[in-house]
Formats: structure tokens, C-alpha cells, sequence
């Protein structure tokens, strides 16, 4: 079974992970445009990442009793920062690129701010299942934040690392 969990989420590690960078060549044919999933395919991902992950633990009845908390954190955060971001690209297609370095500067803060409450809230949700979970169950919670990558990070599942595709172009440079 658990051979099962693990394989099932790699599939869903790296299907998420391909959508990332999968490009519709659609269009006008000038230039190509990056494409994005869509809200419901990002929600469908998400939900099974979240399945994925609660199945692994193998939750306790007692520890079944924490997990909504857990979850109804992760969502929300995940809701509010999909909001976050589709306004900061809305504002960015409306400076036509014409923002002040200083602004930019600010925005970069804010945005560091909005992680560090969230990430907060995520630990506060997330505290008593982790206190709760046998060695076992702590092991296969690591490992699992680790494998789900840094948009489950991000979202409220522990990993070290964070997901710097966002923030446009300059890292490529």
C-alpha cells in the first residue's frame, strides 16, 4: 500500500510539476505565449495532492479529528495566495512594465510578509496533528512535504524549499 501512496504521489508530483512548463503554441503564431493551467485544473491538482498526503499519514480516529483544521488552513492560504497572484499580474499588465525599482522593492516585501503570515498560520493549523503523529507518521510527513515540492511549501506542507518561478524573468537573466 504504501508502495502504492509514494508511486501515486510521484504521478501526481510530476504531472503537476509538467503543467508548469508546458507552453501553448496557440495564437497569433508571432510569439509564443507561456500557458497557465487553469483554476480548475490547479484545483483538481491540489485536491489530490491533499488526498495524497492525508492517505499516507494513515491518520488515528483521534488524529482524523485534527485534520479538517489542517486542510481548512492549507485551502484558505492556497485561495488567498491564487488571489495574491492573479492581482499582482493584473497590476503588472496594467504598469505596462513601467514599475519604479523602489515599488518594486516594497511589492517583494509585502509579498514576503503575506509568506511569513501564512506560513504562521500553517504551523499553528498544523501543530497539534504533527504532535499527535507517531515517528512513522513524522518521517512520512517530511518526506511527503519534501516530495510535493515547493507548491505544496508554499501552501502549507513543509519543505525547505521555496518557488521562486513566480517572480518572472529577472532570474533567468
Amino acid at each position: 500500500m504504501w508502495k502504492a501512496v509514494l508511486a501515486g504521489t510521484t504521478a501526481l508530483t510530476i504531472a503537476g510539476s509538467s503543467l508548469v512548463f508546458a507552453q501553448d503554441r496557440a495564437g497569433d503564431g508571432d510569439k509564443a505565449q507561456r500557458w497557465r493551467p487553469s483554476a480548475e485544473d490547479m484545483s483538481v491538482i491540489f485536491d489530490a495532492r491533499v488526498s495524497a498526503f492525508k492517505s499516507a499519514l494513515k491518520l488515528t480516529p483521534d488524529q482524523e479529528k485534527l485534520w479538517p483544521a489542517v486542510e481548512t488552513a492549507v485551502r484558505d492560504i492556497a485561495k488567498e495566495r491564487m488571489q495574491r497572484r492573479a492581482d499582482r499580474r493584473e497590476a503588472r499588465r496594467q504598469d505596462d512594465g513601467k514599475r519604479d525599482p523602489i515599488e518594486r522593492l516594497r511589492q517583494r516585501a509585502d509579498t514576503m510578509s503575506e509568506r511569513a503570515a501564512d506560513l504562521k498560520k500553517i504551523a499553528d493549523a498544523v501543530e497539534p496533528l504533527y504532535k499527535s503523529l507517531d515517528d512513522g507518521q513524522k518521517r512520512r510527513f517530511t518526506m511527503l512535504a519534501r516530495t510535493l515540492g515547493p507548491r505544496m511549501a508554499l501552501a502549507g506542507f513543509g519543505g525547505a524549499r521555496g518557488d521562486h518561478r513566480h517572480h518572472g524573468d529577472h532570474h533567468r537573466r
